[in-house]
């Protein structure tokens, strides 16, 4: 088992863009529960299942298994929740670790995040100037959550 330890963040400028070129990414899921997600997803010309358990704090685990392209797409016409997710993913090198930006479109177009992945839960790491507030713990921002509460419907408090 493998284990995925993220942290989330908005952006704070767009310093980003000029650093990497994004990859179009669509992704659907089969299930979202919160303990046990299953999403399909094709990133440019590569198709992957993954499946990823309940979170604890930043830590869950997380199965990941490359498959057809043409088998992912039937599963995302076929099987997958509606709406799917459609979203550019920039990699950016910074301080060791690569960060990812996702730039949505459709219900959740303006939004922006930056992930990055650690080995710890403890594990240092510098934040570029581009990348703001922390938004781990927001369930809103998990991509789960954005095809049943897109960032479009959200009630500005």
């Amino acid at each position: 088992m493998g284990i995925e330890i993220e942290r989330k963040f908005l952006l704070a400028g767009d310093g980003w863009k000029r650093q990497s070129q994004g990859v179009f990414i669509r992704q659907g899921y089969i299930c979202s529960d919160p303990g046990r997600i299953v999403r399909v997803r094709i990133e440019g010309e590569r198709a992957m299942l993954t499946i990823k358990g309940k979170t604890e704090g930043i830590s869950r685990g997380e199965w990941e298994y490359p498959i057809p392209v043409e088998d992912a797409q039937q599963l995302l016409d076929v099987l997958c929740e509606k709406p799917l997710l459609e979203k550019n993913r920039f990699r950016i090198p910074f301080g060791g670790f690569i960060w990812e930006v996702d730039e949505f479109f459709g219900d959740n177009a303006g939004l922006l995040v930056a992930e990055i992945e650690l080995e710890s839960e403890s594990q240092h790491f510098t934040k570029p100037d581009w990348v703001g507030v922390e938004v781990s713990d927001d369930r809103r921002y998990a991509n789960a959550n954005l095809f049943k509460h897109p960032f479009s419907r959200w009630s500005v408090s």
